[in-house]
C-alpha cells in the first residue's frame, strides 16, 4: 500500500469499485456543440481547479509545452446488412484477420477479406450471406456480401466479406456501406453532422472505430494560435479499438484483460521528443498518453535486450514487472537505432498497456482529456496522473454543470511535481 493514498502501488491489486462516481444520464452529452472550441475547460493545476473555455487553452498551458495529438481517423465500421428474407443483422468490424492482420493493407484489400466482427441480431442468421447495397465512390451501385465463417465467444464471429465491383478497396466499401460507430452510450443512430464532428480536424490515418475525443475540441484557428504562441505540436497514431468501451467486470484489475491497439510513430517524432527534453510534454487524449508511455517501454525492452522477436509490443502489466530503470533518453535512442537497423522511418508496434494508480510516468507531464465513465480503465489512467485528487476534479465537474463523455467538455490536468 501507498501510505499517502491507501491505494495499492500495483494496479493489479486495485478494486474497480473504488473508482465509482454517480453519473446521471442527463449529464452525458448526446450531441456535440456547434463550435468545437466553445466547450468548457476544467483546469487542474497541482490540485487548484479553475473553469475556462477550451479556446482559452493557449493561456493555460505550461511554457514551452509540446502537445502530442493522435491523428487516427475513424472508419465507418458499423454495417447494417439484411438477410434474403429482409431481417437485419448488424456487423461491427473490430480487426482484420485475413489476408492481412495489419490495418493499412487490410483496408487497401480488394475483392474479399475476413474480419473479426461483433454480431448483433444474429440469432436468426442461420447460414448463407447477408448483404448491404451501397453507392461506390464513382456513383455506381455496389454490393457487399458477408458470410459467417466461425462463431466466437463474447458475441464476435469471423466474417468473410466479398464485394462487387471487386476493384474497390475495403476502405472504400466501408465508406459507402458503413455507418459511423458512435459510442453505444449515446443511444442514437449517427447523423450527417456526426460524420464531421466525430472526427478531429487533423485526422489523417484510417483505422479507429472510436474517436480520440480529447481532440474533438480543436479547430484550425486554435491550432494556428498555438503555433503562433510558440507551442510545439507533434502527432502519433494509435488506432482506437472497440475495447475502449469495454467495461471492467472483474473485481480486481488483475483479472481484467486489456485490449490491444496498434500504434505508429515516426523517427522524426522520436527525435523531436529527445530534443524537447526536459520541457513538458502534454498528451492530447488518453490514447496519445498511452502511445507516448508505451514508447518508453518499447525502447526500454530494446535497450535491455528483453524485446523478443520482430513484433514489438507492450504487455498489459509490463511496467509493474520490469525492474530495469532505463532513462527516457536511452529508451528513445534504442527505438531510433532499431528503426535505423530495420531500414524504416516508421515504428509499428502494439500496446496493451494499462495505466493505473501506482504507475510512474516517464514521458508525459500533463493531459488534455474529456470526462470518463465510472469504473473504466480511462478513469484509472486519470487517477494514476492525479492521485486521489481525481475525485475533486470529477466532483467539481458534476457540481458545475460540465458535460461528460465523448461529446462532452474537456479538462487540462497538470499534476504537481510530486505526481510525476
Amino acid at each position: 500500500m501507498n501510505p499517502l493514498t491507501d491505494q495499492p502501488t500495483d494496479p493489479r491489486q486495485l478494486a474497480i469499485q473504488d473508482f465509482v462516481y454517480d453519473l446521471p444520464p442527463g449529464r452525458i452529452a448526446p450531441e456535440p456543440l456547434p463550435d468545437r472550441a466553445a466547450s468548457r475547460l476544467l483546469v487542474n493545476r497541482g490540485g487548484v481547479i479553475e473553469d475556462r473555455i477550451f479556446r482559452d487553452l493557449p493561456g493555460e498551458l505550461p511554457a514551452g509545452a509540446l502537445l502530442v495529438f493522435n491523428d487516427t481517423k475513424v472508419v465507418r465500421a458499423r454495417l447494417l446488412a439484411h438477410r434474403p428474407t429482409g431481417g437485419a443483422v448488424e456487423l461491427f468490424c473490430l480487426e482484420p484477420v485475413a489476408p492481412h492482420r495489419a490495418l493499412e493493407p487490410a483496408l487497401a484489400q480488394m475483392g474479399a477479406c475476413t474480419w473479426r466482427c461483433l454480431v448483433g441480431n444474429g440469432r436468426r442468421w442461420k447460414e448463407g450471406p447477408v448483404a448491404v447495397e451501397f453507392i461506390a465512390p464513382d456513383g455506381q451501385p455496389a454490393t457487399l456480401w458477408a458470410t459467417r465463417q466461425a462463431r466466437e465467444s463474447g458475441g464476435t464471429a469471423l466474417i468473410n466479406f466479398r464485394w462487387a465491383p471487386g476493384a474497390l478497396t475495403f476502405a472504400e466499401v466501408l465508406q459507402g456501406a458503413g455507418r459511423l460507430p458512435l459510442p453505444p452510450y449515446l443511444g442514437r443512430p449517427d447523423t450527417d453532422a456526426d460524420a464531421v464532428r466525430y472526427q478531429t480536424v487533423y485526422a489523417a490515418h484510417e483505422g479507429a472505430v472510436a474517436a480520440p475525443t480529447a481532440g474533438l475540441h480543436f479547430t484550425p484557428e486554435l491550432l494556428a494560435e498555438l503555433q503562433a504562441q510558440g507551442f510545439e505540436t507533434a502527432h502519433v497514431t494509435l488506432h482506437v479499438g472497440a475495447g475502449t468501451f469495454q467495461p471492467v467486470k472483474a473485481t480486481r484489475m488483475a483479472e481484467h484483460p486489456m485490449h490491444t491497439e496498434p500504434l505508429l510513430v515516426t523517427a522524426a517524432l522520436l527525435r523531436q521528443l529527445l530534443a524537447h527534453r526536459p520541457r513538458p510534454v502534454i498528451a492530447v487524449g488518453t490514447t496519445s498518453l498511452r502511445t507516448l508511455e508505451s514508447l518508453y517501454w518499447l525502447g526500454a525492452a530494446l535497450a535491455t535486450g528483453e524485446a523478443a522477436g520482430p513484433a514489438l509490443a507492450v504487455g498489459q502489466w509490463q511496467p509493474y514487472e520490469n525492474a530495469a530503470d532505463v532513462s527516457v533518453e536511452a529508451a528513445l535512442g534504442a527505438l531510433l537505432r532499431h528503426l535505423e537497423a530495420s531500414g524504416t522511418n516508421t515504428l509499428q508496434a502494439s500496446t496493451r498497456l494499462l495505466i493505473g494508480p501506482g504507475y510512474r510516468f516517464r514521458l508525459v507531464q500533463g493531459l488534455i482529456t474529456n470526462f470518463h465513465q465510472p469504473e473504466s480503465t480511462l478513469l484509472l489512467l486519470v487517477a494514476a496522473l492525479l492521485g486521489p485528487g481525481w475525485r475533486a476534479v470529477y466532483d467539481h465537474a458534476l457540481a458545475h454543470g460540465y458535460r461528460f463523455l465523448s461529446y462532452g467538455d474537456s479538462s487540462l490536468l497538470l499534476p504537481g511535481q510530486d505526481r510525476i
